[in-house]
């Protein structure tokens, strides 16, 4: 067996697939993930010591452990191959150290999991890259330090079993600061105008009629969000209704939009959860299972950059699929924004272009993923989209009015990656020509408060400001969640709970170092510098923990214990008796007994309220009920002895609703 490689992963998927493409000589185990991590039980970190973390094999992993060591003394040599990122760095790092210092081993990394890429990484081996390793136990570190001494100060002064963490609490800060905004929002009236007007054409296959907005008022630009009130639209109408409209300029061009790069971490989450509602930590999930299984490049990837191989093939597939209108550019290369990515890796595409989703024997929700990648990557290898844009400048008195028009002349890459674009024609109008108002239009409306954060537009703006990395966004998302600091609303948007205002308020007003965002961006930017050999971990960290520490020791004399807010009710617990108290939960608020957590007792804020007589058995009233999911549906209040259930009621005039 000496002559046999043992080459160590961190998947048994992983693994399988790699044994796909390797011969006889060669043995695949998996890791099953860190074999060694910093104890659960205690703090794991010698602070007197620089930091120096005390790992050691957790219980689950002790078996798996034994079982690499024993199948490493078989074999002439070990081959590490865990992901390339500075997670993977370090699971290669703790492989080797409990095989020991005496054992030969080799690094090797690949972007895809393809025959082509696992022979030139073998061909390729390297060292372990310690700048990575320390910029992972670095952020370990630093995560450990501020959840195990800033944690149990939480349990003091607010409630016990919360947690804190930078970039979770920084995430957090967001959507309570977004909340805030929303409550102290005051709405706006304003006013627009809008004339429907007729051109007068002999072609009876030209459009006539038109829009045209109301853009400025004595040559200066209606102000925004626009017209006052509703006195001066009325005014405005009227004086439009005198007077004559003409056409002051009318122009065409031709415009073009380019089609969007390849995915990256964050673009296929928000993509995924706008397009197909999956949550952050569900995407990931799935394409760590397309990429293990060797379908798609790695998913947590910051960059853009595609290899020469990957354009070629796009290329082909094109050509062969589409014809020559769509494959006549050249390779399009797009440049990453971050500066924190590194070139050398990939964005997310499939392996093999010339596998489509219907291709691949898979589950229906990792074909979703899939196909959403694939199309993104093809697209983004299509000419751009063509469109040609008509405008006309029309004076009507004192008032000058707008009118836009576009059509689509060659799809482009729109053919794969379809989006939503206002077509509209406008009629060929000529400088001078006068037409004619059919209707004018005001319109009331009211300025909007900002929209609460989804999945998607949270990652958007943590990545915008630097905040986390690709593989931090669906852990820091899941455990706000986790810890009902948020929850989502009916429209799968984020709402802070009380709980999470307060331990927010407490954090902010005590610890804002931890929960600022400038400080969090500083802190993460030194983590790359670790990356990059350019700082010493230790020195980071002592620089960040002793004026944490410093300020942790006085908060425990001076600070008051504080309990969230209570939204009471007029109702009493059915079982003990205690008032009953409104709570928010995964999906929005809920009334629960205030004797929590002796009496569990918990229903709908709707629950009680009847609408009307149970058809089926006359004894019970309908009320509204919800899933374990979420969903609201119509119910029986005598269930589980009547089962009538009804997703949607109507109303009817004596108020009994009927199942529809």
């Amino acid at each position: 067996m000496k002559n046999t490689s043992l080459i160590i992963v961190e998947s048994p998927t992983k693994a399988k697939t790699i044994s796909r493409f390797l011969g006889k000589e060669f043995k695949v185990e998996s890791s099953y993930g860190h074999v060694r991590d910093l104890p659960k039980s205690k703090l794991g970190i010698d602070i007197e010591k620089n930091f120096e973390p005390q790992y050691i094999i957790p219980k689950k992993a002790q078996k798996n452990a034994t079982n690499l060591k024993k199948e490493a003394g078989k074999s002439a040599e070990v081959i590490l191959a865990t992901d390339e990122d500075r997670e993977g760095e370090a699971i290669a790092w703790h492989i080797s150290k409990i095989l020991g210092e005496d054992k030969t081993t080799k690094r090797i990394v690949f972007h895809e999991i393809t025959e082509t890429a696992i022979e030139n990484a073998l061909k390729n081996p390297r060292p372990i890259n310690f700048d990575l390793v320390n910029a992972q136990q670095a952020r370990r570190v630093m995560d450990r330090l501020v959840g195990y001494k800033l944690s149990p100060f939480l349990w003091q002064k607010i409630s016990r079993g919360l947690s804190a963490g930078r970039v979770q609490s920084v995430a957090l800060r967001l959507i309570v600061e977004r909340e805030k905004e929303i409550r102290n929002f005051k709405p706006e009236e304003y006013w627009t105008v809008t004339a429907l007007l007729e051109k007068n054409s002999a072609d009876s296959a030209e459009p006539k009629n038109f829009e045209a907005h109301l853009v400025k008022i004595n040559s200066q630009p209606v102000p925004k969000p626009g017209i006052k009130n509703k006195e001066e639209a009325d005014s405005i109408v009227d004086d439009l209704k005198k007077s004559e409209f003409k056409v002051l300029k009318a122009e065409k061009k031709e415009a073009r939009k380019n089609p969007l790069p390849p995915f990256t971490t964050s673009t296929l989450q928000q993509e995924a959860v706008k397009k197909l509602g999956y949550s952050s930590k569900k995407t990931m999930f799935l394409a760590q299972r397309l990429y293990e299984n060797g379908l798609i490049t790695y998913m947590r990837t910051d960059s853009f950059n595609l290899s020469r191989e990957s354009l070629v093939e796009a290329k082909k597939w094109i050509n062969q699929n589409l014809g020559g209108d769509y494959a006549g550019s050249s390779p399009r290369v797009f440049k990453t924004k971050s500066k924190l990515a590194q070139e050398a890796h990939e964005a997310i595409r499939p392996t093999d272009v010339f596998k489509k989703s219907d291709d691949i024997k898979m589950e229906s929700a990792d074909k979703k993923i899939y196909d959403l990648i694939w199309r993104r990557f093809v697209a983004s290898q299509l000419p751009q989209a063509v469109f040609s844009a008509a405008a006309a400048d029309i004076e009507a008195g004192k008032h000058l009015l707008r009118a836009t028009g576009t059509i689509l002349q060659f799809d482009g890459y729109l053919k794969i990656w379809p989006q939503k674009f206002q077509i509209k024609e406008l009629p060929d109008l000529q400088t001078g020509e006068t037409v004619k108002p059919i209707k004018i239009i005001p319109e009331q409306h009211f300025t909007e408060p900002p929209a609460r954060y989804n999945e998607a537009s949270l990652i958007k703006t943590l990545e915008e400001y630097g905040i986390g990395r690709p593989s931090t966004y669906a852990p820091t998302i899941s455990v706000i969640q986790d810890r009902y600091y948020v929850a989502k609303n009916e429209q799968r948007r984020f709402q802070p709970t009380e709980m999470g205002e307060t331990v927010n308020k407490m954090l902010t007003e005590h610890f804002p170092a931890i929960v600022d965002i400038q400080f969090t961006v500083k802190m993460e930017n030194e983590l790359d510098e670790i990356a990059e050999g350019k700082k010493e971990w230790p020195l980071v960290i002592k620089e960040f923990y002793e004026p944490f520490s410093k300020n942790l020791e006085e908060k425990y004399l001076s600070v008051e214990k504080e309990k969230p807010k209570i939204e009471t009710t007029d109702q009493k617990c059915e079982k003990c008796g205690k008032d009953m108290i409104v709570r928010n939960g995964r999906f929005g608020k809920f009334i629960a007994c205030s004797g929590f957590p002796e009496c569990k007792n918990t229903k709908s804020l709707n629950q009680g309220k009847s609408f009307g007589a149970c058809q089926k058995c006359g004894k019970g009233e309908i009320v509204k009920k919800r899933t374990k999911k979420g969903r609201f549906f119509y119910g029986c209040s005598k269930y589980p002895d009547c089962d009538f259930a009804a997703w949607k009621m109507e109303e009817k005039k004596e108020n009994a609703p009927v199942e529809k």
